[in-house]
């Protein structure tokens, strides 16, 4: 039986917790991630109608996009839906784990998806996420060099955009000389060794840290290990908020929402003003997205789609593009799917259940 924690370290795996933004309540919310798992529930929000679905379903894990305990909670009397959930939870001994930012950040997330669905070609992060990046630097034998770098490479090292297995190599002579307890893979104690050695440099996500460590020590034929590890001021530049592509052809504005919604499944859009000029670079951001609205222009968007535009936030197209508010839920919706296909493709043999509850707030008449 999988536990908890299993479910879990797929997920970290996945989206880890280094690209949630600082601002958001990611993580296993509500429960013990050492409790054997009965089944896995996956939604975008978790209410008490789908909690209800995770019980009938013999669900004790709900994955849910939106965590449901965002600020702190300092009572929980069941006096609103956030508190009636997580008491509801307890009662029923049924974890809840929140992904949301991860994934708005991730490569494959929910702006990809987006993007995608939009048709969107050469889409690229709009805006990335800062730092996230570490460079190793070690030193090792000559004669082991490819086999520690294969080691590093397979642990996630060396990834850089559309790249992978990058490194650098310069060789040198190391020099050392061990005391009386040592057990120097080359030479004896208090001998003085010079070795024909090369340096390896590879850039990794922070997140990687640690499991990089332990790669470099297992496979590294000293009885010390002598490396570095640096944090760096590069951009990931393939992880971070909203992306931006082109469509495939130039469309007349009108035509444009029209595409938007039927391919986002939505009967009303709101808009700014329409400009009389065609829509061919676009951008989008799932959920809230008013943030990213300069971050579009300068980029030179036609459209800018995204959700929970105010009032005065629509003048700020400035006669420079066209603003599209498609809906909080009709950005995100099909982020549910998304989990629920990963977790299905990692663990085959166990119940990942797609949650059937609509969880859309929001009516239109």
């Amino acid at each position: 039986m999988a536990t908890i924690k299993n479910i879990i370290d797929h997920l970290d795996q996945w989206a880890p917790p280094s690209y949630a933004e600082d601002f958001d309540n990611v993580g296993l919310l509500v429960g013990k991630a050492t409790n054997e798992c009965t089944g896995a529930l996956v939604c975008l929000d978790c209410i008490e109608e789908v909690l209800d679905e995770a019980i009938r379903s013999n669900c004790n894990l709900i994955v849910c996009f939106h965590p449901i305990i965002f600020s702190g909670l300092k009572k929980i009397t069941g006096k609103d839906y956030v508190e009636r959930v997580v008491i509801k939870a307890i009662r029923n001994d049924i974890s809840i784990f929140a992904i949301h930012t991860r994934l708005d950040n991730h490569p494959e997330g929910v702006n990809k998806i987006l993007a995608n669905r939009l048709g969107l070609k050469n889409s690229k992060v709009l805006i990335p996420k800062p730092s996230g990046l570490k460079k190793l630097v070690t030193y090792v034998p000559k004669e082991d060099c490819n086999k520690i770098l294969d080691a590093l490479h397979q642990a996630g090292a060396g990834a850089i955009g559309n790249y992978s297995e990058c490194s650098f190599t310069l060789e040198g002579k190391g020099q050392f000389k061990g005391n009386k307890a040592s057990k120097p893979h080359l030479g004896e104690p208090l001998e003085k060794m010079q070795v024909n050695e090369v340096q390896i440099q590879v850039v990794f996500e922070s997140y990687l840290s640690h499991s990089l460590e332990k790669t470099l020590i297992q496979n590294h034929p000293y009885e010390n290990v002598a490396y570095e590890i640096f944090s760096l001021d590069n951009t990931l530049t393939n992880v971070g908020m909203g992306r931006i592509g082109t469509l495939e052809q130039p469309m007349e504005e009108t035509d444009f929402l029209a595409f938007v919604k039927k391919e986002l499944n939505t009967t009303c859009v709101r808009h700014s003003p329409l400009l009389g000029t065609k829509i061919k670079t676009v951008a989008v951001l799932g959920g809230s997205g008013s943030f990213a609205i300069p971050h579009a222009q300068q980029q030179k968007a036609d459209a800018f789609i995204t959700a929970d535009l105010k009032y005065h936030q629509f003048y700020q197209a400035e006669k420079k593009l066209l603003l599209v508010d498609v809906g909080h839920y009709e950005s995100e919706q099909f982020t549910k799917n998304l989990i629920f296909d990963y977790l299905t493709k990692k663990m085959p043999n166990f119940a990942i259940v797609l949650s059937r509850t609509k969880t859309n707030p929001v009516n239109y008449f």
